[in-house]
């Protein structure tokens, strides 16, 4: 017979408990006595349905909550003593049958028996949950088995009482009842997971929670008490349930108090093991979520020195020559290092795996004294990353107690989970800064957004076409375009030496440089002068600039340019490419050369179609996975195949060829092309 505890809501289970509760009371009202074997067997139904109803509603709470195994032998102890208490109060008969009661009396009577019986269906269902706890196989079926028995014997004291003949059935389904009690106790497996403190604990109450049972059961052979005479007058069935229980008590305290005394030697053991994986599972959820690098240590060493029990410790990371300490237990930072040190430089500067020091006598030397730590046993573990030691954990012992193989094992166990932590911790300070410096280029890569032209401007017989890619997030070329006059367009490519933010910010001062001396300054030559005077002030000997500055008269296509030191210009004119290579150095080299000395400036004429190409060393020094570089003359190629077309889908295939051929190698330089179109199209 398998009991459904969780077939109904509990607000349904408690209505059936009110409701039969009621039927009782009323039941009774009209039966006083139980006069007829049909009045009884009524009566015994009922009771039954108050039993089965309040363990019902009473599984409900020990399903949602899971209480702890000694707060439930705490509460049957409670139970126990509150049903004691009842008894004894509950007044004695001398004569051994029920006295005649009052109406107050006989309402007293039926409330005790009411809260008797709500409370063996706790003691009950206390018992079942401790049953089923900690058991690794379903054990049901044997617990199911007694309660059918337990049932049976309920119903047989009907026959009992008025079949005296028959009264063998009840003692013999009893005695099988008491037997399978005895057997399911045994199923204590919850008391090998507490500590030595709480099986201590558990010690105590199961002596005095079997003492109460087994007082309550000597009651039920003594007629003098009133209320048992009349719970056995009113329900023989009840009666026996709750002598069953007393018995299943008395039993169940014998069983755990026993079990707890043959733990109690290997429970320091059992506790030790316990808290070193309670201590490991909360390492574990600390290395996920703290990235501190001193928090992590103070949690690691801390409860390294807790489970081995060592007398002090200390935590220290090695990086080449130097030792830093992280965290200590009761030992100073100061002291730890230098016992460190002369650790270190006995075991020859260093371990690879965990070892265990003998007797120790460590001298250190201050300034005005000398200070001897006499150790007992010492502890030292490595911390690994990638075979090699980043750094290691101390422990140590006085007063003649010693390392085992068990502290050996844990402290390598916490050493394994710091080196984990630590390495967690540097990975995810890199990320950090990775992500801040991700973001410090994603506003560098704004900033030069909006320093280069977004797009092209437009202007009358000149058509125009740039393309701009960074090697890296931002990156060191420039180009712009400037309104001189309703006549003239100015004009400039430049490249930053480097790559990268420093170029970036190089870049920018560069366009405001260009951009102001546009405006006051006519001559190419001239302007790159003057830039070329700011630039060797502010630029560091490393760096420099190269560009190439022009000025288009869009009447009459005349082109004036002067170069400092960038690629040659090319010109398209027919079919032939022409290079434009007027002399000149690059931007902000002060090596004691007159710069206006070293340019020239050159003009020309352009014709109709005639394509103006500028570009930046990226396109000629691209490379593929050969490490061959594009070269000028596939660049060149490519200007006259693409001379027809227009200047943007020509752009276009000129980036596409360079990715083309580059695709299996990174870009490592910055790109830029700027292509100008004469004619009136």
């Amino acid at each position: 017979m398998k009991i459904p505890f969780k077939d109904s809501p509990r607000n349904k289970k408690l209505e059936n408990l009110v409701i039969t509760a009621i039927l009782i009371i009323l039941f009774r009202l009209i039966f006083p006595s139980n006069s007829s074997a049909g009045v009884y067997t009524a009566s015994e139904f009922l009771l039954f349905g108050f039993i089965y109803f309040a363990a019902l509603y009473l599984n409900d709470f020990f399903n949602v909550k899971k209480y702890a195994p000694l707060s439930v032998i705490l509460n049957i102890g409670v139970l126990t003593a509150i049903i004691f208490f009842i008894l004894s109060v509950s007044g004695n008969s001398s004569s051994g049958s029920i006295p005649n009661t009052t109406a107050v009396e006989s309402f007293f009577y039926m409330l005790a028996s009411f809260l008797l019986i709500g409370g063996l269906a706790y003691i009950f269902i206390s018992f079942r949950y401790l049953f089923f706890l900690r058991q690794k196989k379903n054990p049901g079926k044997y617990f199911n088995v007694m309660v059918l028995f337990l049932v049976i014997s309920y119903f047989l004291n009907i026959v009992d009482k008025y079949f005296k003949e028959s009264s063998f059935l009840w003692e013999a389904f009893f005695a099988v009842s008491i037997m399978l009690i005895s057997i399911n106790s045994l199923r204590v497996s919850w008391i090998a997971f507490l500590t030595k403190k709480e099986k201590i604990y558990l010690l105590v109450m199961s002596v005095v929670i079997a003492f109460l049972f087994l007082r309550i059961a000597s009651l039920f052979d003594a007629k003098e008490i009133t209320l048992l005479a009349s719970l056995k007058d009113f329900s023989g069935g009840t009666w026996t349930y709750m002598l069953s229980m007393m018995i299943y008590g008395a039993v169940y305290s014998f069983v755990i108090f026993f079990t707890a005394l043959f733990h109690l030697p290997t429970a320091e053991a059992f506790d030790r093991k316990a808290e070193e994986v309670s201590s490991l599972m909360d390492l574990s959820k600390i290395i996920t979520k703290v990235f501190n690098s001193k928090q992590l240590a103070d949690t690691i060493i801390s409860l390294s020195s807790k489970i081995c029990n060592s007398d002090c410790a200390w935590l220290v990371t090695c990086d080449k020559d130097t030792i830093e300490v992280q965290s200590t237990v009761n030992i100073g930072y100061v002291e730890s290092e230098k016992i460190t040190q002369k650790l270190l430089l006995e075991i020859n500067e260093g371990i690879d795996e965990t070892i265990i020091l003998g007797k120790s006598s460590i001298r250190i030397a201050y300034e005005n004294d000398l200070k001897i730590y006499n150790f007992s046993s010492i502890a030292i573990a490595p911390l690994m990353r990638h075979e090699q030691v980043t750094g290691y954990i101390f422990a140590a012992k006085k007063n003649n107690t010693v390392f085992d193989d068990e502290d050996k094992k844990a402290i390598s166990a916490y050493a394994d989970y710091a080196a984990v932590a630590f390495e967690n911790a540097r990975l995810f300070s890199e990320s950090i800064e990775k992500e801040r410096m991700e973001k410090e280029l994603e506003v560098a890569r704004e900033i030069q957004h909006k320093i280069v032209p977004s797009e092209t401007p437009k202007f009358r017989n000149l058509q125009i076409a740039a393309r701009f890619k960074p090697a890296y997030e931002v990156g060191g070329d420039y180009f712009d375009f400037f309104d001189i006059s309703d006549e003239k367009v100015g004009f400039v490519v430049a490249d930053v030496s480097g790559k990268g933010i420093s170029a970036a910010f190089v870049m920018a001062e560069v366009k405001g440089i260009f951009e102001s001396l546009s405006k006051v300054i006519s001559a190419p030559k001239e302007l790159l002068t003057c830039a070329n005077d700011i630039l060797k002030r502010s630029l560091d000997k490393k760096s420099f600039v190269t560009a190439v500055y022009g000025i288009i008269n869009l009447n009459t296509g005349v082109v004036n340019l002067a170069r400092a030191g960038h690629t040659p210009i090319l010109l398209v004119s027919g079919n032939d490419v022409n290079r434009l290579t007027p002399n000149g150095i690059g931007l902000g080299i002060d090596n004691g050369l007159n710069f206006n000395q070293y340019i020239t400036e050159l003009e020309f004429k352009l014709n109709n179609d005639d394509i103006l190409t500028l570009y930046s060393d990226g396109i000629t020094e691209c490379k593929n996975l050969k490490l061959e570089d594009f070269g000028m003359e596939r660049f060149e190629k490519l200007l006259k195949e693409n001379k027809s077309i227009s200047l943007e889908s020509a752009s276009d295939k000129i980036i596409e060829s360079l990715e083309e051929f580059s695709k299996e190698y990174i870009q490592h330089d910055d790109i830029t092309l700027v292509l100008l179109k004469w004619g009136n199209h």
